[in-house]
């Protein structure tokens, strides 16, 4: 327990967002609950936006029914749950099931309060690997997807055509700044994207970045400093608003929908509000500087199991996972959600269903975790360090040199 202890209070320093640290110490060794045939059974998402009159939360309940509980679901924030969960298993009274955000899985298996896929006797064998890789640590997944979203290109057909610019001509880094230009000259607006300093701006550069052939572990290599030159070229010339600085993703989105600019970046989760935008729109996977598409960031949350002392409670929550990712219920789930399903089986049905999701689907088949190729929970503070440097760069503050090659120093401190 000891050990435990300390890499608890670990992880709530790399969390770095609860009130204080004397939130992580405290609290004592128990029990998450009664017995395994506890008729009420606690679940923890990230949707506080959903009640339980959603379809969401109906779905919730429906699989605490099916498996002969009560399902006390409790949504918060992404951040706030993180921070509830570290809380939690060092009091002694952690969730039975948790639905997480995939980048905070490293952080919460680091901190030993998750438990292997393979010890519930879960399986995962039909899940696409680069969407299960972002829950997976050592070869050992810690949780079932439940669907997945990630990042391409929204354009306004209108704007496109009066520019004189075919959405298909556009295959690579050049192409697109073509036509960025040609869309200026036209009158109209380029490019509107996300580079606040938080994650989301991580998010939305990264396809940028690993688009150029960079690496995480080195961020102010060649090709790194070549993606954050392309930002910055397009902030200089007016191809994207100088606001990028301050937009959020929900922000950017709005921009976009005025209908003055061509390209939006932006995530599967705006499909519904692009068919109440006022014009036709397009989709496009983000090019790679040299042709073909870019990988793209993986986004969407795990189904996990915290670790519980009385280990009798696996096997209901075990249950509860399973009526989450099956299947037969993921369809109806991942619509509701506005994800991409993480198996190949239900993908061809959601495209079948709505063809619009087709470039999406193969969005995320090229996806990457964030936390993949072993940085787990190395990757909060590059990420951190990148989204400064983009930040330094685009406002005029450091060339984008400058930028990451602090940033890189920064990084290999943290």
């Amino acid at each position: 327990m000891r050990s435990t202890r300390r890499t608890l209070l670990a992880a709530c320093v790399a969390v770095g967002t609860l009130a204080s640290l004397t939130a992580c110490g405290g609290g004592g060794s128990g029990s998450s609950g009664s017995s395994g045939k506890s008729a009420t059974y606690t679940f923890w998402d990230p949707y506080p936006q959903f009640d339980a009159s959603s379809d969401w939360g109906k779905r919730v309940a429906q699989c605490g029914t099916e498996a002969g509980v009560k399902l006390k679901r409790t949504g918060y924030d992404t951040t706030d749950l993180g921070n509830k969960a570290l809380l939690a298993a060092q009091q002694g009274n952690a969730p039975d099931v948790m639905l997480v955000d995939n980048p905070v899985v490293s952080t919460l298996v680091e901190a030993g309060i998750l438990t292997k896929t393979s010890e519930l006797g879960l399986d995962t064998s039909s899940i696409q690997k680069n969407i299960i890789g972002a829950g997976t640590l050592d070869g050992t997944s810690y949780g079932v997807p439940i669907g997945a979203n990630t990042l391409a290109l929204y354009y306004n057909k209108e704007v496109l055509s009066a520019a004189g610019v075919d959405p298909a001509s556009i295959k690579d880094w050049a192409s697109l700044t073509g036509a960025l230009k040609k869309v200026k000259a036209a009158g109209k607006k380029g490019i509107t994207f996300s580079a606040i300093g938080t994650e989301e701006g991580s998010f939305q550069f990264l396809p940028w970045f690993w688009g150029a052939g960079a690496d995480l572990t080195e961020l102010n290599s060649a090709k790194g400093v070549a993606a954050l030159s392309l930002w910055k070229q397009w902030v200089d010339e007016g191809y994207a608003p100088k606001d990028v600085l301050q937009n959020t993703q929900t922000t950017s989105w709005q921009e976009f929908a005025t209908g003055d600019y061509a390209f939006g970046e932006n995530g599967t989760w705006q499909l519904g509000n692009a068919e109440k935008a006022g014009f036709e729109y397009g989709i496009i996977n983000i090019p790679a500087r040299n042709g073909g598409s870019a990988p793209v960031p993986t986004g969407g949350e795990f189904v996990t199991v915290p670790v519980q002392q009385d280990t009798s409670r696996y096997e209901v929550s075990k249950k509860i996972v399973t009526c989450l990712t099956s299947d037969k219920n993921l369809l109806p789930t991942d619509t509701t959600l506005m994800y991409v399903a993480p198996t190949t089986a239900v993908q061809k049905e959601q495209v079948k269903a709505n063809p619009k999701l087709k470039p999406w689907v193969e969005a995320v088949a090229s996806a990457r975790g964030r936390t993949s190729g072993g940085l787990g929970t190395k990757y909060p503070t590059i990420s951190q360090q990148m989204w400064t440097a983009v930040q330094a760069a685009l406002s005029g503050g450091k060339s984008p040199q400058a930028a990451l090659d602090e940033a890189q120093t920064a990084a290999g401190k943290g």
